[in-house]
This record gives structure tokens, sequence and C-alpha cells, in this order.
């Protein structure tokens, strides 16, 4: 598909690139959303810059993916249980997505995709870096992507989410986390390209091969996974959106400008089933 009505700029070799030529928060056409569409496939993760959404409009945007999901842990504000806060500041002890992750990986049914927008931004500092599984996959030497056919892995949200709760002072209440076994390499059923689909925060062990193998086999892929010549970087300006593909993705959160504030929200699209 050629382009007619968003402007489109390549941020790496592998992944990513920067939007122009469009304003979220209006009402978006058949065209306009099938290129974004496009984009999103060609590209992994879209950046767009100078822009105003609040919570209905970045719902409505993120309709034109597919439905809506709410998270596991951090249901929403009152009458928005789609949105997840996304907030850090001189009080905060831990922030969202610190380590090289899929989004909610843990669930049956992984997300699709997740759009965030920031409101306030440090003055320097809080990049998020992504990185293609399709990138890092095809890196793999063909003995490796052989011996990785058929594996299976735990995808585990208990840990991470526990670990929050406790340090952020949230009760539990016995609250029960999802849980779920995943293919290790990914296929898009559209193109029938593969990907990596372990990732650090989630993906708790290696089904079918001896624990020692396992620990040693998922430690490497997750440190391959976030390789630098897979990845793109994005410097976060107020007002910025990213979108990004959570099946073929992965992603990280720098820390780096405590005690500034960094805050705005994410929507996330419904998923299905890896294959």
């Amino acid at each position: 598909m050629s382009y007619e009505t968003i402007a489109v700029r390549k941020s790496s070799p592998n992944i990513g690139a920067e939007i122009s030529g469009i304003k979220l928060s209006e009402s978006l056409s058949n065209r306009q959303v099938a290129e974004l569409h496009q984009a999103l496939d060609d590209h992994l993760v879209l950046f767009f810059r100078d822009q105003d959404l609040d919570y209905d409009s970045a719902k409505r945007f993120g309709r034109h993916f597919g439905e809506l999901a709410i998270h596991p842990n951090t249901p929403g504000p009152q009458g928005h249980p789609e949105i997840l806060p996304i907030h850090a500041d001189e009080k905060s002890k831990l922030v969202n997505g610190e380590r090289w992750h899929s989004d909610v990986s843990c669930n049956e049914e992984p997300s699709y995709a997740s759009i965030l927008h920031l409101k306030t931004v440090p003055s320097e500092g809080g990049d998020t870096l992504f990185a293609s599984q399709y990138a890092a996959y095809d890196a793999l030497s063909p003995r490796l992507k052989t011996y990785l056919e058929g594996l299976t892995a735990l995808h585990d949200g208990g840990p991470t989410y526990r670990y929050a709760n406790i340090r952020r002072g949230i009760a539990e209440n016995g609250k029960v986390y999802p849980s779920a076994v995943h293919p290790v390499v990914r296929t898009n059923p559209k193109t029938g390209r593969k990907a990596l689909f372990v990732n650090e925060v989630f993906t708790v062990r290696i089904l079918g091969v001896p624990d020692d193998e396992g620990e040693a086999l998922l430690s490497f892929l997750t440190k391959h996974a976030a390789r630098p010549d897979f990845q793109t970087r994005f410097a976060w300006k107020t007002g910025s959106v990213a979108l990004w593909d959570n099946r073929y993705t992965q992603h990280f959160a720098v820390w780096d400008y405590y005690p500034q504030t960094r805050s705005g929200f994410r929507v996330t699209i419904k998923g299905d089933k890896p294959v």
C-alpha cells in the first residue's frame, strides 16, 4: 500500500516509524485507518507528535484496532476501566516497564497492541526502547531455529504483579493472576513470518526440556531479544503517542529521570492465542 493520508518516516532499519499528517483525536477516515494498520504491520511501532488525547478519544482511537482490554492487575479510573494510568514521580518506588517485556504476555490471549500517550515528560530522559522480535528470530542460527520449533514456555503474571503490589503497598486479598503456555516462536498467521515470543518479565520456564537446559536457553533468548541492532529508541515530548504491536516486539521504559515526573496513560487492544 502506498500512503496517501499519512506521512511515514522510518526510525531504524528493523523497527519503528514516525507518523505525521494526522490528528488522532479527530474522526478518522477508513483510508486513514487502513494506512495506519498497514504502517503498524510494516514497522511494528508508530510514533506520533503533538497529539492531545483524553480518555474518550484515546479509547475511540484504540477501537480502530480492536476490542479494548482491561489490565489484569490495574483496572482504570472510575468510568474508564480500559485506561491504564502511567505515572512516576519523586515518590515512586518502581515504574511500569523497567525490564524488557511484551504487555500481558501472561494472558491466554496476549494483547495485540498498546497505545501510550504522555502528558507530562521529564526535561531529559524517560525514553522507551523497542526491539523487533522478527529481527531477533531471523538472527538465530538455522540449527537453533530447528531446536526451538514446537517448544513452549510458561508465562506467569503472578511474580511480577505481586512484587509491584508489595512495593506500592497494595493489598492482594487472594487475587489470582493470569498464566498461560505459549510457543517460544510465534508465527504471523497472515504472512508466515516468525518471531521470538519470550520475555524476562513474564516468561518463567521453557517446557519439555530439563530445567537447567531450559534456564540456560531462556537466559540466552531474553538477552538476544534485546540486541541493540534490533532496536529503536523513542525520546518522548509532551503530547507524544506511541502505538506498538505487542505480538512481535518487546519494549523497555528507561527510568533515568528520577525525581522528575513522567505521566500519561495507556490503552491496550485485545489479541488472540499465539500460534
